[in-house]
């Protein structure tokens, strides 16, 4: 593997936001599939856009029938007569099999996108996902998803008789007069000198700035409603409120700026393709030629009807343009998804030989020129258990997720039984390989379901078993239905209690690599000690790296490892660490004094509850 291969690694995706030409390149590219449905849409369009024209010209005709001089021809008023109606049928009907072509279509585009984004997001690093905020992800697989539905659905018809109608218009009209004809267009060209004004760099990015503020309103408000509990628990609902309220303003702003930009120039293209101004510049130009006697006056009569007929798809054309507009967008934020590297996988995986874990000089960073680890050399031996201290930031948590490979390192390697994770396939190394960590996120499911997430064929006996080493299934019992309990609908848990649902399910896939990340950061003592308890019971021969949130925790660990600033700066036993007196022990004492003040503080409280 080349250093060059490593550096492309490390830029996980592109920014969300796409430019332009990325953008216009990608509604064409990912559609091509479908350039077949287009295009048998488009022709029944342009068939029943043109078999709508009928009806008009059969009035002009009808009207230059009655208004000439001399009898009346029944027959021919009656063909002209049959000829619109004709006309209006054959136009209904090809444009409802349009219709319905472009929703059948959009149905399968949409579909489509969605398995790709599901199957791209199951692709992806693990680690891709902490890097994104939930709400930009919710607005790509579904609002931008959606976005797409105005553009296959609408849009082509109406571009469709947006250059059908008028074109076929205008070739009738300059046969019966070119002057006249030119007069007509007025409107039109005045509209069309207004569209330029609309693509300017200026509003071209108000655009991007408004799509921008809808997802950090988005984002914001799915952060604020997972987080509520949380907020309101400890006082923090004011700043929260302000941080959405702060969110909600800007894209006011952004609004604003953007109607202010665009008003002028819509109420400007409404005024000139509006019917009242149309006939006014028609009957204007009319009544000049017929005053001269250069026009019969039957002759104005296809102006004032097709007249309209220029300028209602011309403003189709004005919100075709938008609803393009928009799917480029919004397709081309789908396609920066669907292009970020996927998880490289081996074409001929190896096996490992054992579950010896080794990090062999590795350097991680997320942003280029910025390493988080710095030449990390850790070995973790079967049988033992590693634990990691340091000050936040240090770059503990990002070492633990090298190990399920949610990232892979910038120089170096990790290997388990002696293979390189990226020659190892996902699969084997998901079997080899648990985890559990600070933030646990729950299924929507049984809590027997959630526990065998990872052995979805595991019996309840084994369920059961794993729940009594993660001290949760007295817990479970207390539920209104036990096992069958569905969380987040007659099954409320807490932080702590999630997290040990959250262990139960890494014990019961039994893997013999564990990766705990602030794994009982809400664990009360009692509970903390039975998972300790659990943990030494079950350790045997398995690989445990831990992070502690209490020193306590990794008081029985083999080896503890110190980092500060993404180095190792002390490693050893406890023991051995405490007696050094260096980093550890000052970590050390430091805990045990705020234990001690956070003791004294209780007992001063509960003395106070006794004399009141």
């Amino acid at each position: 593997m080349t250093t060059t291969d490593l550096a492309e690694r490390r830029e996980l995706s592109p920014p969300l936001a796409a430019s332009d030409s990325a953008a216009g390149q990608s509604i064409f590219g990912l559609l091509r599939p479908y350039l077949g449905s287009f295009a048998a849409l488009v022709v029944l369009q342009v068939i029943g856009a043109v078999a709508g024209l009928a009806p008009l010209l059969a009035v002009v005709e009808l009207g230059r029938t009655l208004l000439s001089p001399g009898p009346i021809d029944d027959g021919h008023v009656w063909i002209v007569v049959l000829a619109g109606a004709a006309g209006m049928l054959v136009r209904l009907l090809f444009t409802a099999g349009s219709s319905g072509i472009g929703h059948l279509l959009d149905s399968r585009v949409q579909l489509s996108f969605r398995r790709q984004l599901a199957a791209q997001l199951g692709r992806v690093p693990i680690g891709w996902f902490s890097r994104r905020r939930t709400g930009e992800l919710s607005q790509v697989v579904g609002d931008d998803v959606s976005a797409v539905h105005p553009f296959i659905a609408h849009t082509p018809g109406e571009l469709v008789s947006a250059f059908v109608v008028p074109l076929v218009s205008l070739i009738y009209l300059f046969t019966v007069d070119w002057r006249l004809t030119l007069i007509t267009l007025i409107p039109v060209v005045l509209a069309v000198a207004l569209v330029p004004l609309m693509m300017t760099p200026t509003r071209l990015r108000e655009q991007e700035e408004f799509d921008a503020a809808m997802g950090r309103v988005a984002s914001s408000v799915i952060e604020f409603v997972q987080g509520i509990a949380v907020v309101k628990a400890f006082g923090g609902s004011g700043r929260a409120h302000r941080a959405f309220r702060t969110a909600v303003d800007e894209f006011v702003g952004t609004f604003f700026r953007w109607v202010r930009g665009l008003a002028p120039i819509a109420a400007g293209m409404q005024l000139v393709l509006s019917p009242p101004f149309v006939l006014l510049v028609v009957l204007v130009g009319g009544a000049a030629l017929v005053t001269n006697g250069s026009l019969p006056p039957a002759d104005v009569l296809p102006f004032l009807l097709l007249g309209l007929g220029l300028t209602a798809p011309v403003a189709a054309l004005g919100h075709g343009f938008d609803d393009m507009q928009a799917a480029r967008r919004a397709v081309g934020r789908i396609r920066d998804v669907l292009e970020v590297p996927a998880l490289p996988e081996p074409a001929r995986p190896v096996a490992p030989q054992g579950h010896r874990v080794e990090l062999r000089d590795v350097r991680f960073g997320y942003d280029a020129g910025r390493d988080v680890l710095r030449g990390i050399d850790l070995v973790l031996e079967p049988g033992t258990v590693t634990a990691l201290v340091g000050p936040s930031g240090s770059g503990k948590s990002t070492l633990v997720q090298l190990l399920p490979r949610f990232f892979d390192p910038a120089h170096g390697s990790v290997v388990l039984g002696g293979v390189d994770l990226r020659e190892l396939g996902s699969r084997e190394l998901y079997r080899m390989v648990s985890f559990v960590f600070q933030d646990v996120r729950l299924l929507r499911a049984s809590v027997a379901e959630n526990i065998a997430l990872s052995v979805p064929h595991a019996d309840l006996d084994d369920v059961v078993r794993a729940a009594r080493l993660a001290n949760i299934h007295d817990r479970i019992l207390e539920l209104p239905r036990g096992y069958d309990s569905v969380i987040g609908a007659d099954a409320g848990l807490s932080g702590g209690e999630a997290q040990r649902i959250s262990l139960a399910r890494a014990l019961l896939a039994d893997t013999p690599v564990l990766v705990l990340d602030e794994a009982t950061a809400f664990a009360d003592p009692q509970t903390e000690l039975a998972v300790r308890q659990a943990l030494s019971t079950l350790a045997g021969d398995r690989t445990i790296l831990v992070i502690a949130h209490r020193l306590e925790t990794i008081a029985d660990a083999d080896t503890v490892v110190v980092l500060e600033n993404g180095s190792i700066v002390e490693r050893g036993t406890p023991a051995e660490l405490l007696a050094r007196g260096g980093k550890f022990a000052a970590y050390w004492q430091s805990h045990r004094s705020a234990l001690a003040d956070e003791v004294e503080t209780r007992s001063g409280a509960l003395q106070g509850d006794e004399y009141r």
